[in-house]
């Protein structure tokens, strides 16, 4: 087995990710479920490979004020392609109905935002590992804030009202699958919700001390914890989990069904 066989095999059978061809022999890689579980891999690895870059290459044992203060570091390139990635698969993502293209096109737009329109430079004890350096912009700099809202609010939006829809319009009658995987859904979108208020009610409005505030980095800390319920909630979405795969007959969905029985 070759290297190519073998990483498609990990994929496939790791991943959960489609890559069968199509009658064109292209690479069927707009195919919904594979969008939903690669967008929700790349959010997932996001803070973790970010973090962990530093780590090992400069000692880095706390991670940085936010996710977005990578941006200033030797490990920017990373995270401007896994956030253009991102942004790319959240576009293209039709869904099943066109408010969940609008909601994702936005939340893909102000992912580019982010990278656009940078947070502040990096300070405090955190200078040592600027690379970059950029002038001080108010305007810029609270765009980042605001495009960081609007991007994991679409998301969070996501999984909590278009994730649990279902062609069964009584909850009572569809699959005890459907509806676990509905409570995750709005589990995730609550987690999100909560992490994005306790951002903005300690780091705007100063409602936790500041001290608390950043000796803990609940910036990074409550991005990563909405970025990896995000990550989760698209990958449910996008059937990379068997085990909420069954119907009420405890009968493994088919590969030929699954796309249209998650939905």
């Amino acid at each position: 087995m070759n290297m190519k066989t073998m990483a498609k095999t990990f994929a496939e059978k790791t991943l959960g990710l489609s890559f069968a061809k199509t009658h064109e022999n292209e690479v069927a890689l707009t195919a919904q479920n594979t969008l939903r579980r690669l967008v929700g891999i790349l959010g997932m690895l996001l803070p973790v490979i970010l973090y962990l870059l530093l780590l090992f290459s400069n000692d880095g044992i706390y991670p940085l004020s936010s996710i977005s203060h990578y941006y200033y570091t030797r490990w920017s390139s990373v995270f401007v392609i896994i956030i253009s990635l991102l942004a790319f698969f959240l576009i293209i993502y039709k869904g099943p109905d066109l408010i969940d293209f609008y909601l994702s096109t936005l939340a893909g737009l102000f992912a580019l935002a982010l990278i656009l329109c940078p947070t502040s430079n990096l300070s405090g004890e955190d200078k040592k590992y600027a690379v970059t350096f950029l002038p001080e912009n108010f305007t810029r700099e609270n765009f980042h804030y605001v495009s960081a809202a609007i991007f994991l609010g679409c998301l969070a939006l996501m999984s909590l009202f278009l994730f649990t829809k279902s062609k069964e319009n009584n909850p009572e009658a569809r699959p005890r699958e459907k509806q676990l995987r509905n409570k995750i859904f709005r589990i995730c979108g609550g987690i999100m919700i909560i992490a994005m208020l306790v951002i903005l009610i300690g780091g705007l409005f100063e409602a936790i001390p500041t001290e608390v505030y950043e000796r803990y980095r609940l910036t990074f800390t409550m991005e990563t914890v909405a970025v990896e319920s995000f990550g989760l909630s698209w990958l449910i979405k996008g059937g990379s989990f068997r085990r909420l795969m069954y119907d009420t007959g405890n009968r493994l969905i088919t590969k030929k069904s699954r796309k249209e029985y998650i939905q």
